[in-house]
């Protein structure tokens, strides 16, 4: 099967489109970004994978992957995916949580190398 952006933003309440959409947009800026959706996510790249988006009912799980551990409330969860990779999910549940913080963070993880 095909998955798409829509089949992980249909269902959901709005603010998850446009929370979405926000931190696309945000993105796009960085550079080229591959959306690549798969069954339970959707992965963005533009070398590799540098985060995913998991869409729930009212608000998106956003993990960020970057060669070291975040301190910060905003991270809920963080697991070592190997020696130099951590990945942290932070938990978005409006578009306005797609701030300089957080594009800070993405943008470092858009730019690490392998």
């Amino acid at each position: 099967m095909e998955y798409t952006e829509l089949n992980h933003l249909e269902n959901r309440e709005p603010v998850v489109a446009e929370i979405y959409e926000k931190l696309i947009e945000e993105l796009h800026k960085f550079g080229p970004v591959k959306i690549e959706p798969k069954k339970t996510s959707i992965h963005l790249g533009n070398r590799f994978g540098f985060a995913g988006v998991y869409a729930q009912k009212k608000a998106i799980n956003l993990e960020v992957h970057l060669n070291h551990r975040l301190n910060s409330t905003r991270v809920s969860k963080v697991e070592q995916a190997s020696a130099n990779r951590f990945h942290h999910t932070i938990k978005l549940n409006a578009p306005g949580e797609v701030d300089d913080e957080l594009l800070g963070w993405l943008r470092e993880a858009y730019d690490l190398k392998k």
